[in-house]
């Protein structure tokens, strides 16, 4: 009962804000770019129901835009994650040989890389900026896709329907695309999700030193490493966008975990990755 509360929590919580963050425009009482310094660290009240920052700007309309940049630039980092690790780990797992002893040194290299490390020194030799940022993230995601799919291809790969259909004549791409990637999909729908959250953790903490998203832009860490200052006279700045990124987070796993339970996946290495 207790598992089942958390996810309608987390369903609740996602929704909220991934509606907010899309109907942004048309939920925000101030424009979230316009300072007003005449109502510069306003507490929360009815006029500011986030209070205002050390700019005037209001909080609450900062906060629904905020959403959309770490939001957006997590899906698209996970999904050309996917992508580069699902074709690495297939074509190593399938064909084998030189090419799977390749593939699997330069997996081995980049998992023996601390990631947040890797990706601060990816964004510092490219500079602060988003195609960095995505680059950062592929570079240290790509890996974990593609020892996990090489790992069920090969087991797929002793099942008797493959040897089935290449007495049938059936080509490589056929056997790839039709039966084999069908097989792994619920594994890579849990992975994606667990990677969503991690994603957003990994653009906060590159927001936060400022290698992430840039200003003007709104972004919940870039409010928080703006706020630092003000932490003793206004802690609502600080509280507020550190709470949504909470959320998320917590949202985001609740829900990778309940997929994993429901479609009875054990991925052990989910927890080294």
């Amino acid at each position: 009962m207790a598992k089942r509360i958390q996810l309608y929590f987390a369903i609740f919580v996602l929704a909220f804000i991934i509606l907010g963050s899309i109907f942004a425009p048309l939920l925000v009482t101030h424009n979230p770019f316009e300072p007003d310094m005449a109502n510069r660290l306003q507490i929360p009240c009815w006029q500011h129901l986030f209070g205002t920052d050390a700019l005037g700007r209001d909080m609450f309309s900062r906060i629904l835009y905020g959403g959309r940049a770490s939001m957006l630039l997590t899906l698209v980092s996970s999904l050309l994650a996917l992508v580069v690790g699902v074709s690495i780990g297939v074509m190593s797992g399938f064909y084998g040989g030189k090419l799977d002893m390749l593939f699997t040194v330069l997996s081995n290299i980049f998992q023996g890389i601390p990631g947040s490390c890797f990706m601060i020194a990816v964004a510092g030799i490219l500079g602060p900026s988003i195609h960095s940022l995505v680059l950062a993230l592929v570079l240290t995601s790509w890996a974990g896709f593609s020892r996990i799919v090489r790992a069920e291809v090969l087991q797929l790969l002793g099942e008797p329907f493959i040897e089935g259909l290449r007495c049938l004549g059936c080509s490589d791409w056929r056997i790839i695309v039709h039966h084999l990637l069908p097989n792994i999909a619920n594994k890579l729908l849990v992975l994606v999700t667990i990677r969503l959250g991690r994603g957003i953790l990994a653009i906060a903490g590159l927001s936060f030193l400022g290698l992430g998203v840039q200003p003007p832009t709104p972004d919940w860490s870039v409010m928080i490493n703006d706020a630092l200052m003000y932490y003793r006279s206004a802690p609502h700045l600080i509280i507020i966008p550190g709470l949504f990124v909470f959320l998320l987070i917590y949202a985001l796993n609740i829900i990778g975990e309940y997929l994993r339970d429901r479609l009875d996946i054990q991925l052990d290495e989910v927890r080294k990755w």
